[in-house]
């Protein structure tokens, strides 16, 4: 009877604290402004009072949630909702989706350049992004100790953009979309060399069957010959788009490897945002540079200006989201159905039939990129077994 006796007593002071914690507004936020300033406390630059009265509400929100609890210990917790299994990969397809969209747009559009089009795109993505930025109160620079890889990624992202869009006004959409779409096979050998990952024996292999669909899609006259069916006039164009697709998944496996490198240290919406404004500032040097700047033509250009610029941040949020839910191996293997979506967009909306070499560099491209998603998901799924056994 006494332990049964000290335990209400107990459970009563407890009741007491928790009410009496409750009620008094003015010690919880004199409790909260004394708190040494630390990563909890601080806010923006010179908000420190804002910061103390949020540390002040989430506080007594706490401890009402707290009052709460203990009054429902009698009943059993309610069950927490799980996600769908398959939540993850339907953000992947949707992502895909976007950016296949946005490609055929850039693809419809006439008389303006691509460095135009990436500078419309990355103001869209600005205003788009900026008022959720002040709403979070994040800070714009990025967070301190990952500035350099913030703006580094923004750099590489918006070259990517730019070289990719570039890629696609000179050449098939789905040709330049099969390039990009190598990116996973650079981004493993960027990682041997600069994070100093594993590289495993069948890296070397994939590169060559990347290399050889890249080849098989640009169709050089000086390895082809000029009379190879489906080059015609237009194969210094689809050279040069070429080159400028390899170039864009270089940048952007650069780019992946900057984000691995920052981790989730850094918000995406920072991390959409520097891609933005660093695209806005060098679209428009190189818009200036090469006198390309036009006024796009009233009707539908100007629509899918906007709409560009809609589907491009869509695309990125819907990504993001997946890999914040889902292995890196599914996602990639995912990522692959891009290149199936453009081919279907570019024969239903551009009456374009790719020839067998477009195909066959696109097989050899896919197969490399899912060789190289299973082997890594492998991996993963070797280390996690290796670790639950262990422990």
């Amino acid at each position: 009877m006494s332990v049964n006796h000290r335990l209400e007593e107990q459970g009563e002071g407890e009741e007491k604290d928790n009410v009496v914690v409750e009620g008094s507004g003015p010690d919880i936020e004199l409790h909260a402004l004394e708190k040494p300033d630390g990563p909890e406390c601080n806010g923006t630059t010179g908000t420190r009072h804002r910061a103390a009265a949020r540390k002040c509400l989430y506080f007594t929100c706490c401890q009402s949630q707290s009052v709460e609890e203990s009054a429902q210990q009698g009943s059993p917790p309610a069950k927490e909702k799980r996600e769908w299994i398959w939540l993850g990969l339907c953000y992947v397809l949707l992502s895909c989706l976007f950016f296949s969209v946005t490609s055929l747009l850039v693809k419809k559009i006439k008389g303006i350049h691509s460095l135009e089009i990436s500078w419309f795109r990355c103001l869209f993505q600005c205003v788009l992004s900026w008022p959720c930025i002040i709403y979070n109160e994040l800070d714009m620079l990025g967070p301190k100790g990952q500035r350099i890889l913030v703006w580094l990624r923004g750099i590489l992202g918006a070259s990517a953009m730019m070289l990719i869009f570039y890629a696609i006004q000179q050449m098939s959409m789905a040709d330049a979309t099969v390039i990009l779409i190598s990116n996973p096979v650079f981004v493993s050998i960027f990682a041997w060399i600069f994070l100093k990952e594993k590289c495993n024996w069948l890296y070397p292999i994939f590169l060559v069957f990347t290399l050889t669909g890249v080849i098989l899609i640009a169709r050089p006259p000086f390895i082809f010959g000029y009379n190879i069916s489906g080059s015609g006039v237009d194969y210094k164009n689809r050279i040069k788009g070429t080159a400028a697709a390899f170039g864009g998944a270089i940048c952007a496996a650069l780019t992946l490897i900057v984000i691995r490198k920052m981790g989730k240290s850094v918000n995406y919406l920072i991390s959409i945002w520097s891609y933005s404004l660093t695209g806005l500032v060098l679209c428009a040097i190189a818009i200036s540079f090469a006198n390309e700047w036009k006024l796009p033509n009233c009707g539908l250009d100007r629509a899918f200006i906007i709409l560009i610029g809609v589907f491009g941040m869509g695309g990125q949020i819907f990504l993001t989201k997946a890999l914040q839910i889902e292995k890196a191996g599914p996602v990639a293997l995912m990522k692959t159905t891009e290149v199936p979506m453009a081919f279907i967009l570019q024969y239903l909306f551009l009456h374009y039939i790719p020839t067998w070499w477009s195909l066959g560099g696109a097989l050899c491209v896919t197969v490399s990129t899912i060789g190289v998603a299973i082997q890594k998901w492998h991996s993963a799924t070797k280390k996690i077994k290796a670790h639950h056994f262990v422990v």
